[in-house]
């Protein structure tokens, strides 16, 4: 499975080289902010994951990729634009072991104990009930599954160092 043509406009992030960190250029603005997941989550082949706010499915199929075709991807996104966005990139990419549901991440769409991994990038933060989004993560994970969440907020008084350690801790 490739990525390079989601929608022609894929490049590498400034300065870095793993292909995790490919982004659409148009969605630089829109990633401040915003960290790499995968960057975090340590995925295994044969696993499945969980995308919370899957948006244009990048991360969906950059997990479906290292999952490989016996794991499984799912996005998760509220609204039908991003939704049609995912799936026709999954489909020009030919993943098979992608699906993307419509949901909030307060109430995810998907039964207790299945998936092994939830990913997040730039959602968790701007939910008003948190507790509820944590509840269902853990709901939803199978018993040792683990969490990769790169929200990133940085304090404007924090010194440039704070702040460029807390962007590493997140893989941004």
């Amino acid at each position: 499975m490739t990525t390079d043509h989601l929608d022609g406009s894929l490049r590498r992030a400034s300065g870095s080289a793993p292909a995790t960190r490919l982004r659409p250029a148009r969605s630089a603005p829109a990633s401040l902010g915003c960290g790499n997941p995968l960057a975090v989550a340590e995925l295994v082949a044969g696993e499945t994951v969980l995308d919370l706010g899957s948006d244009s499915g990048l991360d969906v199929l950059l997990s479906a990729r290292r999952v490989g075709p016996d794991g499984f991807a799912y996005g998760l996104d509220l609204t039908d634009e991003m939704l049609d966005l995912a799936r026709r990139h999954a489909a020009e990419a030919g993943a098979t072991n992608v699906e993307v549901l419509r949901g909030y991440i307060e109430a995810i769409p998907l039964p207790d104990a299945s998936v092994h991994v939830v990913i997040s990038n730039c959602v968790i933060n701007p939910s008003a009930d948190k507790p509820a989004v944590f509840a269902e993560i853990a709901r939803v994970l199978r018993p040792g599954g683990r969490i990769g969440v790169s929200d990133l907020v940085a304090d404007d008084q924090a010194d440039a160092a704070t702040v460029s350690e807390a962007a590493a801790s997140v893989g941004a």
